[in-house]
């Protein structure tokens, strides 16, 4: 599979009734998701969630890694650039507007309300994930249902080396607990599919090897049952998340995050601090840059 620029850098298939595959198409710069991906990635969901033949939809990617995260070559500029003019997913816009106005925006709408919509889909998910996931990543997995990982998977969000506090979407004490996320965090470190596991994090890992299949017997389990019961299972798991404040939560941090971007670009020039080295050294392979 190729990035041409024709290329569809989301694929979806159906490998079996009543399961849709979703598949991130960007093996060679490692799944980092550019704008276009992430709409592309939306456009499918919807795609899946409107087939009434459809009853659970797998997340998967092309290559040897899920994703390095978000693809900053661009920045918010081109960013803005796409956003241009079209068709928003949420109820933002002004993605023009001088200073901070318009670059929080842009955050809203392709960095928080597409991986809000991927979490509140009426119809289960599953992230299927292999190699490493990253920052902008671990958003995607996190915003699916389940999450089944291969054994030498490995995880991180180091965007603390930027100057940032962490990812868009702030998930990580709910997903990893208070004390781990805080560690992870303040280090940068990142952590393998087995310690995810232990967390709670991933729900089961499976040698390479025997992930794909893995993950399609368990989408064709849960396809098997009446599909309006599994939307109300979801919608009722996600209250009791959001209960103690799971969303309030994850929407309270984000103007944290923005106000990180605006530090470094009063100190910097630029949204991220460019005078440190992400701690890539310490994952498996080097990955692309991240926030």
């Amino acid at each position: 599979m190729t990035d041409e620029v024709d290329a569809a850098l989301v694929v979806r298939s159906d490998p079996t009734p009543g399961v849709a595959r979703i598949t991130l198409n960007r093996p060679r710069q490692r799944n980092a998701q550019n704008v276009r991906l992430l709409y592309e990635l939306d456009a499918a969901f919807v795609s899946a969630v409107r087939d009434d033949g459809v009853r659970c939809i797998l997340l998967d990617a092309a290559g040897e890694d899920f994703s390095a995260g978000h693809d900053l070559k661009g920045g918010f500029a081109d960013t803005a650039e796409f956003l241009r003019g079209r068709q928003a997913a949420s109820m933002n816009g002004g993605f023009d507007e001088p200073g901070a106005a318009g670059l929080y925006a842009v955050e809203q709408e392709a960095y928080f309300e597409l991986v809000k919509r991927i979490r509140n889909l009426p119809k289960p998910t599953i992230a299927v994930v292999q190699g490493r996931c990253i920052a902008g990543g671990l958003m995607l997995a996190w915003a699916c249902d389940l999450i089944l990982a291969a054994d030498d998977a490995t995880f991180m969000d180091p965007v603390v080396t930027f100057g940032m506090p962490g990812v868009e979407w702030f998930a990580h004490p709910y997903e990893l607990g208070i004390r781990k996320a805080k560690q992870h965090l303040f280090t940068a470190d990142g952590w393998s599919a087995q310690e995810a596991h232990a967390f709670g994090m991933v729900n089961e890992v499976f040698p390479g090897d025997m992930l794909a299949n893995a993950a399609l017997e368990m989408a064709c389990k849960i396809a098997t049952k009446p599909m309006f019961a599994l939307k109300l299972v979801k919608e009722a798991i996600n209250r009791v998340a959001d209960a103690p404040g799971l969303t309030g939560s994850i929407e309270a941090y984000l103007p944290l995050h923005h106000l990180a971007h605006q530090h470094n670009f009063r100190l910097h020039g630029v949204s991220m601090d460019p005078t440190h080295v992400p701690p890539m050294a310490r994952m498996r392979r080097t990955p692309a840059v991240e926030s």
